[in-house]
């Protein structure tokens, strides 16, 4: 199985619906860690799983620089939501983690 991996950072801004008080609530914005990890057992015609390139292009046109409750429609922006919707959006990938600040990272992985 060929595995890889590419991290990258996106600026974006949110705010949260919770069903408790929190300044996330508010707009804020964030520079999102995100590191993509994608698998396939055979190597497409360039011998690779999926471009490095396409990976952070495929996010970063949706992200970078965005409204995230106006990108992710009807989701609510968490970095559990992102990183979910990352795995769905990625060619072969199995697991998104997305740093929101530093020591709050939230994980998808389609594997467990």
């Amino acid at each position: 199985m060929y595995i890889i991996e590419k991290t990258f950072t996106v600026s974006a801004a949110h705010r949260l619906e919770l069903d408790y008080e929190s300044p996330c609530q508010n707009w804020h914005g964030h520079n999102w860690r995100i590191t993509v990890t994608c698998e396939s057992p055979k190597l497409d015609g360039n011998s690779m799983v999926i471009d490095f390139k396409t990976i952070k292009q495929l996010v970063e046109k949706r992200l970078d620089h965005s409204i995230l409750n106006e990108e992710l429609h009807g989701m609510n922006p968490t970095a559990e939501n992102i990183a979910r919707w990352i795995t769905e959006i990625i060619p072969y990938c199995v697991r998104a983690a997305v740093q929101e600040t530093e020591g709050s990272v939230a994980v998808y992985d389609t594997r467990i």
